[in-house]
Parts: C-alpha cells; sequence; structure tokens
C-alpha cells in the first residue's frame, strides 16, 4: 500500500522548481547564453537581418504561438487547489468501495472550482451556477465526482444540453452579454422548458453569488449508485457541506467586485491555503435501497428534483479539505479533465438521462481540448499503475515495455482482473421496456419542488430572489419573453409574481395552474447552515488607521482577530508609515498598511474596524472614502466596529433617519454597530470595568462577523436609508 507521501511525491513528480545554480535552457535541454536578441548579421551601423537558423529564435516563437488550446465550452473559468479526503465512518453497508469503506485512508484530491457560463477572462462574482469538480486518486483508480454548488439542474435529458448552453451563452448576433443569463435567449430557454423552473429559482437565489468558494456546497447532482459485498445496491446522492457555512454576497457588493477585483474569488482561495486556514466540507450521502425508488411523488432519477432531507436524511461520513495551492495554474488547474464516467468498484451509474448523457459526453470533450492521451498528463494521472495495451496517438507520454500489445497473448501479459482482485464489476441490473424517445409520467410534473425551495427560503432570501428575477427580466426587451416569465412566477408563487411582474412590466398574474402546496424542507435555506458557534476564521477585517491612532484598541483588536484566524487588513492613507498618538517617530517603523484606501474599497472585506485616536479620527473625517467605506460597509449589511472618537465618524457617516438608533449604542448594537466609547479610567475600579467593557466589545464584534451580514437592517428598511 502507497504511503501518504509517496501518493503526494506522484503527483509532484514532474514538478520543476528552479534552483540558485538553474540556467535556462531551450526545450531540448541546452543551456542558453541570450535569450533576448534573435542570432542576426549585424554591423557597428544598424542591427542586420535575422537568420533563419537561430533555433533557439524559432522554439521561443514556436512555442509561444502554440500555448493555447481550446478553453472549455462550459466551466472556462476556474480555480483549483488539491486536498486530503478523509473517512470518519465506513459506510461497507451500503458499498465496497475502498475510498468509501477504509477509514485508514487519505486520498488525494484536486478540486477545480468554477463558473459556467462566462469565458475564462470574465469575473468571479457573476450570477451563475458555480462548478465543484473532484478528482480522488484513489488506490484503485480515479474517482471523478463532477457536481455543482446547486444540487439541481436546469434539464432533465442531456440532449438538451447544446440548447440550453447555446441560450445561456453570448446571443449570436452580437456576441451579448457575457457571463450573464439577463438576456433574451436565456429567459425565453427557461420558460419553453417547464422542467428549468425549478433550477431557475435557485440560480435566482443567493446561491449565485456565493461570497466564496470555501463557503459554498458541493453536490453531485445526479444520481449514482453504490454496491456492496453482499451484492445490493443503493441509489445515492452526494454532498459536501462547507465547515465555514453557506453564504453570499449581496447583489450590489457583487456587481462591484466584478470591476474592482474580478479575480476575487480565486485569491480569496489561494490566500486562505497561503495562510494556513484550510478550506474543509463535511461529506455526506442520501441513500435509498434498491426496490424503494418508486416510493416518492418524484422520480429520484430525475437531476431536476432534491431529495428532500426530510424523507431522506443525509448521512455525514468524512471530511475533504485543501491544504495545498497548485504550482502552475495551466499545467494543474486548465489540464485538469474530469469524466462522470470515471469511478472504482463499489461505485455505478444509475438510469439518470442526464447522468447517461454526461458520461458520454465529458469524454468526448477532453479529446477535443486535451487530446486521445489526456489521462497521461501528470494531473490527471491515477496514482495506482496503469496497465493496458493502449498505444499511440499523439502526445503519448507512456513507455510501455515488452513484445505484445494485444490479449489474449502467448505470454499470458497483463490478464483481466478478477473481482476478488479488485476489478470493476458491473451490477447484473434486470433490464426490460419499450424502445421509445420519452420518460416516465413522474418526469412531467415540474412545479412542486420549485415551491418547496421557495417556501422553504427565509423572507431575506426571498426578498433577494424577487430583486434577482427583476433584475434578470429587466434585461429582457422583447415583452414576450418577461410576460410569459411572469405568468411562469404564478405557478410558484402568486405574490412573488406580483411583485416581479409590477417591476418588469409584465401581465397581472392570473389564477395559478397549481396552488402553492406551502410545504417547506430543511436544508434548503442558507439560513439552515449558520455556524453552531461563532467561527470567524479566514474572515478579512478591514482596519482603518491614521496617524495619531489609539493603540491599545488597535492591538487588542489585532490579537483578537490573529487569535480567532480571522485576517486583518490595516488600511491608512498611504502605503508607507502609519504612526500611533505619542509614537516617537526617530524610533520607531510605525505600521506599514497593507494598502491605501484608494488601492482596496469595502466591498473585499467582511467588517470594518475604526479605532479612536484624535487626529487619526480627525483625518479620517476629512476623507470622502473613509465615510463612503462606512456607509458601503452598512448598505452591505457588514459589521462595523469603532472605539472612542472613531465612534462619532461612524455615526455621522451613517446618518440614520431613526434618532433613537442613531443615539443609542445598544441600539446600534443590535444591527451589528460595534461601538466602545473608551473613556479614560483613572482608579482601579474603573481600569477593571474598562477591561470588562473592552472584552465585552471584542466579544459582540466577534460574534457580529461570524453571523456573517446583519439581516435586520435590511428587513428594517435601515440599510436603504444609507446610500450607497
Amino acid at each position: 500500500m502507497a504511503s501518504k507521501q509517496d501518493k503526494v511525491n506522484q503527483l509532484e513528480a514532474v514538478a520543476v522548481k528552479p534552483t540558485e545554480k538553474s540556467r535556462i535552457t531551450a526545450d531540448f535541454g541546452t543551456k542558453q547564453t541570450n535569450t533576448d536578441d534573435w542570432l542576426r548579421v549585424s554591423t557597428d551601423k544598424s542591427a542586420g537581418p535575422m537568420l533563419l537558423e537561430d533555433a533557439f529564435g524559432r522554439e521561443k516563437i514556436h512555442r509561444f504561438d502554440h500555448e493555447r488550446i481550446p478553453e472549455r465550452v462550459v466551466h472556462a473559468r476556474g480555480a483549483g487547489a488539491f486536498g486530503t479526503f478523509r473517512l470518519f465512518e465506513s459506510a461497507a453497508d451500503v458499498t465496497n468501495a475502498g475510498v468509501l469503506t477504509d477509514t485508514s485512508r487519505e486520498t488525494p484530491v484536486f478540486l477545480r472550482f468554477s463558473t459556467v457560463l462566462g469565458s475564462r477572462g470574465s469575473a468571479d462574482t457573476v450570477r451563475d451556477v458555480r462548478g465543484f469538480a473532484l478528482k480522488f486518486y484513489t488506490q484503485e483508480g480515479n474517482w471523478d465526482m463532477v457536481g455543482n454548488n446547486i444540487p439541481v439542474f436546469f434539464i432533465q435529458d442531456a440532449i438538451k444540453f447544446p440548447d440550453l448552453i447555446h441560450a445561456g451563452k453570448p446571443e449570436p448576433h452580437n456576441e451579448i452579454p457575457q457571463a450573464q443569463s439577463a438576456h433574451n435567449n436565456f429567459w425565453d430557454f427557461m420558460f419553453m422548458h417547464s422542467e428549468a423552473t425549478h433550477m431557475f429559482m435557485w440560480t435566482m437565489s443567493d446561491r449565485a453569488i456565493p461570497r466564496s468558494y470555501r463557503m459554498m456546497q458541493g453536490f453531485g447532482v445526479n444520481t449514482f449508485t453504490l454496491t456492496n459485498d453482499k451484492g445490493e445496491r443503493h441509489f445515492v446522492k452526494f454532498h459536501f457541506t462547507p465547515e465555514l457555512g453557506v453564504h453570499s454576497l449581496v447583489w450590489d457588493e457583487a456587481l462591484k467586485i466584478a470591476g474592482q477585483d474580478p479575480d476575487f474569488h480565486r485569491k480569496d482561495l489561494m490566500e486562505a491555503i497561503e495562510s494556513g486556514i484550510f478550506p474543509k466540507w463535511k461529506f455526506g450521502i442520501q441513500t435509498i435501497p434498491e426496490g424503494k425508488e418508486d416510493q416518492f411523488e418524484f422520480d429520484i432519477l430525475d437531476a431536476t428534483k432534491v431529495w428532500p432531507e426530510d424523507l431522506v436524511p443525509i448521512r455525514y461520513i468524512g471530511e475533504l479539505e485543501l491544504n495545498r495551492n497548485v504550482d502552475e495554474y495551466f499545467t494543474e488547474t486548465e489540464q485538469v479533465a474530469f469524466c462522470t464516467s470515471h469511478v472504482v468498484p463499489g461505485i455505478g451509474f444509475s438510469d439518470d438521462p442526464l447522468l447517461q448523457g454526461r458520461n458520454f459526453s465529458y469524454f468526448d470533450t477532453q479529446l477535443s481540448r486535451l487530446g486521445i492521451n489526456w489521462q497521461e498528463l501528470p494531473i490527471n494521472k491515477p496514482v495506482c499503475p496503469v496497465m493496458n495495451f493502449n498505444r499511440d496517438g499523439a502526445m503519448r507520454h507512456t513507455i510501455a515495455k515488452g513484445k505484445v500489445n494485444y490479449w489474449p497473448n502467448r505470454f499470458e501479459a497483463q490478464p483481466a482482473a478478477s473481482k476478488e482482485e479488485g476489478g470493476y464489476v458491473d451490477y447484473p441490473q434486470k433490464v426490460s421496456g419499450i424502445k421509445v424517445r420519452g420518460k416516465s409520467e413522474k418526469f412531467k410534473e415540474h412545479v412542486s419542488q420549485a415551491q418547496l425551495f421557495y417556501n422553504s427560503l427565509s423572507e431575506v432570501e426571498k426578498s433577494h430572489l424577487t430583486a434577482a428575477l427583476s433584475f434578470e427580466l429587466d434585461h429582457c426587451e422583447e415583452p414576450i419573453v418577461y410576460e410569459r416569465l411572469t405568468k411562469r412566477l404564478a405557478d410558484i408563487d402568486v405574490d412573488l409574481a406580483k411583485a416581479v411582474a409590477t417591476m418588469v412590466g409584465g401581465p397581472e398574474p392570473g389564477s395559478p395552474a397549481k396552488k402553492n402546496h406551502g410545504r417547506k424542507a430543511p436544508g434548503l435555506s442558507q439560513m439552515d447552515y449558520l455556524p453552531e458557534r461563532p467561527n470567524i476564521s479566514s474572515r478579512k477585517v478591514a482596519i482603518l488607521i491614521a496617524d495619531g491612532y489609539d493603540s491599545i484598541a488597535y492591538k487588542a483588536m489585532m490579537g483578537t482577530l490573529k487569535a480567532t484566524r480571522a485576517i486583518p487588513v490595516v488600511l491608512g492613507p498611504r502605503r508607507s508609515a502609519i504612526f500611533a498618538a505619542g509614537e516617537d517617530k526617530s524610533s520607531s517603523k510605525g505600521v506599514i498598511p497593507d494598502h491605501h484606501f484608494e488601492g482596496q474599497r469595502s466591498t473585499l472585506f467582511d467588517a470594518i474596524f475604526i479605532p479612536g485616536g484624535n487626529d487619526s479620527v480627525a483625518t479620517l473625517m476629512k476623507m470622502g472614502r473613509v465615510t463612503h467605506y462606512v456607509r458601503e460597509a452598512f448598505g452591505h449589511l457588514k459589521t462595523i466596529g469603532a472605539t472612542g472618537e472613531a465612534v462619532e465618524l461612524v455615526r455621522n457617516a451613517i446618518q440614520l433617519e431613526d434618532v433613537a438608533i442613531s443615539k443609542n449604542a445598544d441600539a446600534l448594537m443590535s444591527y451589528g454597530v460595534i461601538t466602545l466609547r473608551d473613556p479614560k479610567p483613572e482608579g482601579l475600579m474603573e481600569v477593571v470595568q474598562a477591561t470588562k467593557n473592552a472584552k465585552h466589545f471584542l466579544d459582540k464584534f466577534v460574534y457580529s462577523v461570524s453571523q456573517h451580514r446583519c439581516w435586520e437592517r435590511e428587513l428594517e428598511g435601515l440599510s436603504t436609508q444609507v446610500a450607497y
């Protein structure tokens, strides 16, 4: 059995890292003395003509001219990282797959996150489904779990996938819009395919604008199967639930970040891993024994349906951790290739019609992008031995030794493996029926789970979904598109349809074809995934200072943030030394801010803190950007902390109309504005009380940040009072 270190070494075997003694070479290994000047016939007066005999120059240009490969048609914009999968509880009762039964293993993995519609150059924070594709390098071969951050999909049958993507991509006559579903063709497709109703509700929810890759769920989407040693088969869905909770951006924030930092999500992932704050997900399975699949009102093989957790509970049995960034983006993140058909013994396929088509399509698309030998690329190569008689083809890497390249052969070399030797055995499923283009009756019901999803959302999430639909349909200028969609919404919820119709100019919705059933289910709202204990690990907190800041408050907050594994980021008027009140500039280096105020914006942080200090606050209050920081953070529902003189700065910036709230510290605290007047203590008792007050302030600040947003501001209309 290969050790953990052996597996890591296999994955890193081809990495090239320069040393002090390294010298630049050509691709054929020869060291070069000059890569800046083409070989030419030169004179004292002119550069002279270049010579075609310069093999080094021709190679450099030739390699550059052929650097690009076709980008993915979908999921082109991606980011990835390596990690480890650990199993805490064996699932031997439902499968004999080693990766899901051997609790002593640590399986190396590679996880690629992505958007779906946009090209490689699009922004990270667009409204879109996110890919969640995992490659498990198991001892029995590679298992690819090619999922999304949403558990359902737009279509039931893979034959509709080309139409779906054509409709979602930029429109053919003008190549507009990029990385957006807010256009006529997409919403025309949504109406023409009522099976997409459930999925478009998810994509209009906050799930489609995640705060971070590290704060979104992963789902296998399709229905797979598990088989145990007894030959019993279970249908299964795979789940990954983030340790940090499931959190999203707000829409205005997502729009701004797309321009301010289009690489926001990939940088967030990389920085967290570099900081040692490794993202983690709980791994769970939902299983249904074969023979009980027909006991539900929906077809369990329908990819547009979830298995409600109150009917089929999730059994959490493992953990996924990402702990190593890629060494080179192209060779790893760009060249990694996944196939839903890549499974290992104990894991199999169902008759899910979307999955059946994906099994064909994924393998086919890798041939177009990477060539026939794509599975020999280091990032795709299994860590177990690969032994077969596949030969040749473009860019073949493996050198096979031996006299025969076929089976059977006279040497009996490389025979097929038995089941006992770990060979993959297809489940002997009995199949009968009539050959027909169609699906079962249960596949024809398209509204019930869309209602279930909407009913299960919090009031805040429902409000955001309404706003998202209004935004998207406002970008559809053809009346037939938005008018028909508002009618479709009435089948989900009449009040939702009325609100959207009013905003986009659609007709007053009539009586729905199917009344809302009113049922709810756990696990559909993001609010179901708030951390059980205050956890601000990896949260980025901006600390705003200027010369003359209060060093005591500053150091107390820095200590608290580092102790809780949050990431403090210091901002100042300039990125050169800032000095605290009373600090001797001749003997101190001061604090060097990470950025100046114009270099970063409030949208890029989870919370802000401003320590007091007369001179510091006086400087900050004169700066419009600082006022904008506070107002924008308040409008985006983020925690704001202030001590001493900075309390007045915050209150002046917010300028709430509600006098009771604007003047009362306790009232402000309930809306995520945590303040401490910080009177200067003199006697012992005052010092003791001041210490208690400081601890109370810090505890409240940490708790407020851990809740992700102060939704009360939005529910009570306070955030709209503060224009941002």
